[in-house]
C-alpha cells in the first residue's frame, strides 16, 4: 500500500468544512485532515487574523497557519453577504462535519448553528469550540488561552510566590483542538452506526480545568494549599531545572527506584532512611535540599557530561533546548519527526510536524501544504455547481 493510498483510507469520503480561527477550531480540522478527511478551511476575504500570526512570508503569513492548516483546501467567503449564504448552503449540503470556533451569536448570524445546519442538512455534525461553552454565567463572554489558564489554577501554581506565570505554550487550545477532533471522530462514529449527526462541544475553561484538575482536587479534598515553586515538581524530587557549565537540563526523579539510583550516584545513600524522603510525597515537599544537591553535583560539568552520567545511571533527564535547537536535536532529525515542506515567499522550506499519533495502518503524514488566501475558491464553487460567471460576479460583489 503506498503513502497516498494509506493516507486516503482512513476518513477518505469525509468532508469536513473548517470556520475556525486560530487554534482550537483549525487544529480540531488539521487533526481530521490528517487522517485523510478533504478540509475546505474557509476565511474571509482579505483573510483572517491568524494567517499572519508569527510571519515568515515576503506577504506576512505565518508559521501559526502554516501548522494549522496544512492538508486543507482553502476558500475565501463572506458568510453574511447575500451571495455568501447560498454558497454556504450549497457548501454544507456537501459535508459531513463543520468545525467552528466562533461564539454562539455571531455562529447563528452566518447561518452556521446547529439548528441551522440540520435544516440544511439533517445528519451534519457541528463541531464547535468556545471559551465557556454554551450555558453558564461566562457564556456570551469572550476568551483566549491565556484566559482559561487563569481561571483553571494552573496559573496560580506555576512561577514563584506573588509572580504568578502563565505557560507560553497554548496547551488549552491545543488540547481543546484535540478533544474536539476526538469528540468529532465519536459523533463520526455513532453516525457510521445509526445515521444521526450531532453537535458536539468543546470550551477552553473546560479543558483546562479538566487537565489541572488533580491539583485542584487536592486542595477541595484535604485543604491542602501549595504554592509555587518555579519548576520545582512537588510531587517528587529531584525534580528541577539544572544549571550546567555551558547550559540546563531538566531532570526528573520520581519513584522509590529512581530516587534509589539518584542516591547512589549522588553518593547520599544515607538519605534513603532520611523521614524527609521516604516517599514522592516527602520529596517533593523537601524537594529543595535535592535540588540544592543536584545543583552541586551539576556545577562542574558540561551538560554533555551531566546527561551522559544520568542516562548510565538510567535517570529521566533532557537538555533545556531553545527553539530553533529543537531542529537540531539528533533524535528529532533521526525519527524523521518534521517534513521539509515549500510554501509561497518563505526564505527556505518549513518543517511541518503533522498528528503527533501514529497509526501502524494508516499514514498520517502531510501530503498538501497550507493553502494560499482563497488558493481554491473557484475549485470548490465550480465542484458545488456555481459557473465561472457566478463565482465572478460573487467575487466582484465582494463575497469571496
Amino acid at each position: 500500500m503506498t503513502r497516498a493510498d494509506r493516507s486516503a483510507s482512513l476518513l477518505a469520503g469525509v468532508r469536513v468544512l473548517d470556520f475556525g480561527r486560530y487554534i482550537a477550531g483549525p487544529y480540531c480540522a488539521a487533526m481530521l485532515a490528517d487522517l485523510g478527511a478533504e478540509v475546505i478551511r474557509v476565511e474571509k476575504p482579505g483573510g483572517s487574523e491568524d494567517r499572519f500570526v508569527c510571519p515568515a512570508t515576503e506577504s506576512g503569513e505565518g508559521t501559526l497557519f502554516l501548522h494549522c492548516n496544512r492538508n486543507k483546501l482553502g476558500m475565501t467567503l463572506d458568510p453574511m453577504h447575500a451571495s455568501g449564504r447560498e454558497v454556504v448552503k450549497r457548501l454544507v449540503a456537501s459535508a459531513d462535519v463543520v468545525v467552528a470556533n466562533v461564539p454562539g451569536d455571531a455562529l447563528a448570524q452566518m447561518g452556521l448553528d446547529y439548528a441551522s445546519l440540520c435544516v440544511i442538512k439533517p445528519d451534519i455534525i457541528l463541531c464547535a469550540q468556545s471559551a465557556f461553552g454554551a450555558t453558564g454565567p461566562y457564556a456570551r463572554r469572550t476568551g483566549f488561552d491565556g484566559v482559561a489558564q487563569a481561571m483553571s489554577g494552573a496559573t496560580y501554581l506555576s512561577g514563584t510566590p506573588g509572580r504568578p506565570t502563565k505557560s507560553y505554550a497554548s496547551w488549552v487550545d491545543f488540547g481543546t483542538a484535540m478533544l474536539a477532533a476526538y469528540g468529532a471522530m465519536a459523533a463520526l462514529f455513532h453516525r457510521f452506526k445509526t445515521g444521526e449527526g450531532q453537535l458536539v462541544e468543546a470550551n477552553l475553561l473546560r479543558t483546562a480545568v479538566g487537565m489541572f484538575h488533580f491539583n485542584n482536587m487536592e486542595g477541595y479534598l484535604v485543604g491542602r494549599d501549595r504554592a509555587p515553586t518555579a519548576n520545582r515538581s512537588q510531587f517528587g524530587g529531584p525534580a528541577d531545572l539544572f544549571r550546567t557549565r555551558d547550559g540546563w537540563i531538566q531532570v526528573q526523579v520520581v519513584g522509590q527506584p529512581l530516587f534509589k539510583r539518584w542516591c547512589k550516584l549522588m553518593g547520599e545513600d544515607r538519605w534513603l532512611n532520611d523521614p524527609r524522603f521516604q516517599t514522592d510525597n516527602d520529596r517533593g515537599l523537601n524537594g529543595e535540599a535535592l535540588s540544592e544537591r543536584m545543583q552541586l553535583w551539576c556545577d562542574p560539568l558540561t551538560t554533555d557530561e551531566a546527561l551522559a552520567a544520568l542516562e548510565a545511571a538510567r535517570i529521566p533527564a533532557g537538555p533545556l533546548l531553545s527553539p530553533r535547537a529543537v531542529f537540531e536535536d539528533p533524535h528529532v532529525v533521526a525519527t524523521a519527526m518534521l517534513t521539509p515542506m515549500d510554501y509561497p515567499g518563505l526564505p527556505r522550506p518549513a518543517p511541518m510536524i503533522d498528528l503527533p499519533v501514529r497509526l501502524s495502518a494508516f499514514d498520517t503524514g502531510i501530503s498538501r501544504r497550507a493553502p494560499t488566501l482563497g488558493e481554491h475558491t473557484d475549485e470548490i464553487l465550480g465542484g458545488l455547481g456555481f459557473s465561472a460567471e457566478e463565482i465572478g460576479a460573487m467575487r466582484a460583489a465582494g463575497a469571496l
